[in-house]
């Protein structure tokens, strides 16, 4: 009788969260490296490469005659494609072998992306480098360190993804400045090579020398089953409905921002600077506040809060009309924008737990991917057909709205199965 496995999901459950207490206990100091290794990664692979790209877009509509629809469609063509595809068998390879090497995977491809969308011409090659960037931001990004940290922390899980994200902040903050000077000096093609390799340089090291997190115990079939139950409930559909619209609001928003402050209001390439670097800046300041939020408020109700920070700082960027409007607008765009991407994963967890949380994240990562690809295209698409971002504003509100929405019907914490 001693010996006799228990059949009760409960007590297996307790005794798997048990062993994974005792496995971070006796880890040391590995839960602190896995968030700095978060954040390196992040800060390089989505602060510097994801949202250093639009600082180039101008350069390349100026240098090649293509439209704001051509330059805005490398996002949206090579996540469309790679997201489908490739979001959900890299949720599963986290899930199965960890996150670290899958990470050190995705550095290289998007590091060595940037360095060939220094050196293209012609719109093939433009594409081609675009398909590395989005693997690299699918298998090094958001989602092995998602998993990486929610798997080493537990109580203070809201605090490390809040520092991790900060990342991004820094990374996206320091992007501008760092293409400008370099752009200044050596032009945009280099400016943006030299972007690449800082990527593998700063993020490498920290995935080469990082551990992989203790793994949950694992039991095949009843993974299997509780993934499938997971992707039918209707809390599950509301997460996904709900962050593919602020997602498509902020990317659609932010991949555009510079083409609107340089092309349409004829902002100085350091006025610009400035202003994508407040958003960037302050998007530090949500990702701290949202986590420590998170920590001790219903996550649900501050996912509600993040996204309609976001609805309300669309229109001042798109409608206002003074420096001063538009200082206002990065402020409030920043930490909605600090706060929305990291709040995912945490509502994720709450709702159904880390076991199986790479595939989730790979499923809703791969959604999200396609909105943050497609949003871009779209509202550049709209600016060109319109001659003004006029509509395209109340397009991005409206979206942001139907998050909010989705978000406020999701339960709070996960129901009993």
């Amino acid at each position: 009788m001693a010996n006799r496995r228990s059949s009760n999901p409960t007590e297996e459950a307790s005794r798997s969260a048990a062993l994974l207490d005792v496995s971070k206990v006796s880890a040391g100091r590995q839960p602190e490296q896995a968030a700095l290794t978060g954040f390196a990664t992040l800060f390089s692979l989505v602060g510097l490469a994801l949202w250093g790209l639009p600082f180039y877009y101008d350069f390349m509509v100026r240098d090649f005659g293509w439209t704001r629809a051509q330059v805005t469609s490398g996002n949206a063509l090579s996540k469309l494609l790679i997201g489908p595809v490739f979001g959900y068998v890299a949720g599963w390879m986290v899930d199965r072998f960890g996150p670290r090497r899958v990470m050190m995977a995705g550095i290289l491809m998007g590091g060595g992306a940037l360095v060939g969308l220094g050196s293209i011409s012609s719109l093939g090659f433009f594409y081609l480098f675009y398909i590395f960037n989005a693997l690299g931001y699918v298998f090094g990004g958001p989602l092995p360190c998602q998993v990486l940290l929610s798997r080493w922390f537990d109580r203070a899980r809201g605090k490390a993804m809040g520092f991790a994200y900060m990342g991004i902040g820094f990374g996206g903050a320091a992007a501008p400045w760092i293409a400008n000077i370099l752009a200044k000096h050596f032009g945009w093609h280099f400016s943006l090579q030299m972007l690449g390799v800082l990527v593998i340089l700063i993020a490498f090291p920290f995935a080469f020398l990082v551990r992989e997190p203790p793994q949950p115990a694992r039991r095949v079939e009843a993974e299997s089953t509780e993934v499938k139950r997971a992707f039918v409930t209707l809390p599950f559909f509301l997460l996904t409905l709900g962050s593919v619209c602020s997602i498509a609001a902020v990317s659609g928003t932010q991949q555009n921002l510079k083409l609107f402050l340089s092309l349409d209001r004829h902002y100085a390439q350091v006025q610009a600077a400035w202003i994508l670097s407040l958003v960037l800046a302050f998007s530090v300041v949500g990702r701290l506040l949202m986590g420590w939020l998170a920590d001790r408020y219903s996550k649900k109700y501050v996912m509600f809060s993040v996204y309609l920070l976001v609805a309300a700082a669309i229109p001042l960027f798109f409608l206002g009309h003074t420096l001063t409007s538009m200082y206002f607008a990065a402020a409030v765009f920043g930490i909605g924008l600090g706060g929305d991407y990291m709040i995912i994963p945490l509502v994720t967890a709450e709702l159904f737990g880390v076991r199986i949380l790479g595939r989730l994240m790979g499923v809703l990562l791969t959604a999200g991917g396609i909105a943050e690809a497609a949003s871009p295209w779209l509202i550049g698409h709209l600016r060109d057909a319109t001659g003004s971002y006029f509509e395209a504003c109340f397009v991005l509100v409206g979206l942001a709205l139907l998050g909010a929405a989705a978000v406020l019907a999701l339960p709070e914490r996960r129901q009993p199965a």
